[in-house]
């Protein structure tokens, strides 16, 4: 039997990386990576010298059949991507589906290793309800993009959505016209060193990043009550 794990490795904080995450790098045969730079950081500052592989969202399909090649020759593979939980709006996703339905489960066994994500980690520190929420990942850049605002609006739970430095405002502006009296928390660059949780109305934030053009910097993940 083989074993697929799936790593999460820090979102920003090298220090959570977890210790059966440096377990499993030192254990296995080879780590997938979707930017083997970022993961070399990380193996670098451990001191481990596992071989790594390129997997990302623009991998062909040799490199599929390659990985399965892999599995099917015993060998013992752990996949990342560049930040957080792979498979949670990461090509990662396609990759394990591809496993699971091609593999028996007595053939390759598929294992997480919990750790760091985006996602909760902003809801667990956002004030907002956090007892029935909706993530949507990454919001489309245009087809779609006013139903999930007009789904936001009329939801009754809190939504949780990823969002790029590039489009932020564009995104606040949205949400000021969908729904400007809801409750909005923005969390950027979590557990780095300009780390910002800041909550308000989509116009207050939207006011708030105007004036300070630095605060637009980072990636975002975005809550609304």
């Amino acid at each position: 039997m083989s074993t697929f794990y799936v790593v999460a490795t820090p979102i920003g904080n090298m220090g959570d990386i977890t210790l059966r995450a440096l377990e499993t790098f030192k254990n296995v045969d080879l780590i997938l990576c979707e930017d083997t730079r970022e993961t070399k950081k990380i193996l670098s500052k451990y001191a481990i010298n596992t071989p790594t592989m390129s997997y990302h969202a623009q991998s062909k399909l040799a490199k599929v059949e390659k990985i399965f090649a892999l599995l099917e020759e015993g060998k013992n593979l752990a996949l990342v991507s560049d930040a957080g939980t792979p498979g949670i709006s990461d090509p990662g996703a396609l990759l394990v589906s591809k496993i699971k339905e091609s593999f028996r489960e007595d053939a390759v066994k598929v294992v997480p290793i919990p750790g760091a994500t985006a996602l909760v980690a902003a809801l667990s520190v956002s004030g907002l309800p956090t007892h029935e929420f909706t993530f949507l990942g990454f919001l489309p850049h245009k087809k779609g993009r006013d139903t999930l605002f007009r789904e936001i609006a009329e939801g009754k739970r809190t939504y949780v959505f990823y969002e790029s430095p590039h489009r932020i405002l564009k995104t606040l502006q949205s949400l000021v016209t969908f729904c400007p009296q809801k409750k909005v928390c923005i969390a950027r660059e979590m557990t780095k060193i300009y780390e910002e949780f800041k909550t308000g109305t989509a116009r207050e934030l939207l006011e708030y990043l105007k004036q300070n053009l630095v605060k637009q910097k980072g990636e975002f993940t975005v809550l609304v009550s």
